[in-house]
């Protein structure tokens, strides 16, 4: 993988939409999502890149993809199957790019917690409920719960995305809707986090996006399962009871929570030590999740 990070692109001559980590393309029906290596934190995208980590992003995105063969919005991820100003830049894009089909996206949020932790131990110690779903009292930070819980997010371009109760998910999207996708969210969330137990690794949470096609079909979209959308946690350093070394930019966070930085404000430019721990850690997610030996 190539050391040389990659913070914007410009393909000339397509609406170009950015998102936190992502530049989309809009082809017409079909749209061109190139990851790039901004990192985002605290809802900030932050002035420091991490080398490589939008390649990591598809790479992990593309391998769920195929693994749990659910309809999904991916089409190819060769830059020279896209149009000529994409070939143009290929070594560029290449690792980093994925044609997909395009949706009318659902605006929700679907976070599966299979642990409690982050903004669900927050919930529940203030209110002993994880998004309005009552827990047993007694539970420990980090905690694997019962069962998975279901609690949809409002979708937020910039800013925070917000947790609501499934009730508004459902007025808002018909219940019929937004009872497939917590279903289907579910079961995704479960077949990876036994592939992912196999292998050493606790999916403590995620969180998918699903859009609906013409024909009124809804699929997987966005990226799936990685160390931006999830908690990825080293199954032999599982220690409830407190918060919990990961794979993810928990090691950011927790670095940008040791500075004075209000969070109001242009956060602080990554120490070179933080930028390549942080993709060491990327890194080490992929091989064990993905080139590791299978079993």
């Amino acid at each position: 993988m190539s050391s040389n990070a990659i913070v914007q692109t410009n393909i000339p001559g397509y609406p170009c939409r950015r998102g936190k980590v992502r530049d989309v393309y809009d082809l017409g029906n079909r749209l061109v999502i190139i990851a790039t290596d901004r990192i985002s934190a605290f809802d900030w995208v932050l002035p420091t890149p991490i080398p490589d980590k939008g390649r990591i992003l598809t790479e992990l995105s593309c391998f769920w993809f195929r693994y749990l063969a659910v309809p999904n919005h991916l089409i190819d991820t060769d830059p020279t199957a896209m149009p000529e100003a994409f070939r143009q830049q290929a070594d560029a894009l290449r690792g980093r790019s994925m044609l997909v089909r395009k949706t009318e996206v659902v605006p929700f949020e679907c976070v599966v917690r299979g642990y409690l932790a982050g903004s669900g131990w927050k919930d529940y110690r203030k209110t002993g409920s994880v998004c309005g779903i009552a827990l047993p009292s007694g539970l420990r930070e980090s905690d694997r719960l019962s069962e998975p819980l279901f609690t949809p997010a409002t979708k937020a371009e910039s800013g925070h995305d917000e947790n609501v109760p499934f009730e508004l998910m459902a007025s808002q999207i018909g219940q019929k809707t937004a009872e497939e996708l917590r279903s289907r969210s579910v079961d995704v969330y479960l077949r990876a986090a036994e592939y992912a137990r196999k292998r050493g690794v606790i999916i403590a949470d995620t969180k998918f996006e699903w859009g609906r096609l013409p024909s009124g079909e809804i699929i997987l979209i966005d990226e799936v399962l990685t160390p931006d959308s999830s908690r990825f946690w080293p199954g032999d350093q599982y220690a409830p009871g407190g918060a919990q070394a990961s794979y993810d930019k928990q090691f950011v966070r927790d670095w940008l929570e040791s500075t004075t930085w209000d969070k109001n404000s242009t956060p602080p430019a990554l120490p070179s030590e933080v930028v390549e721990k942080t993709r060491a850690k990327y890194m080490e997610a992929l091989e064990i999740l993905v080139r590791s030996d299978p079993l």
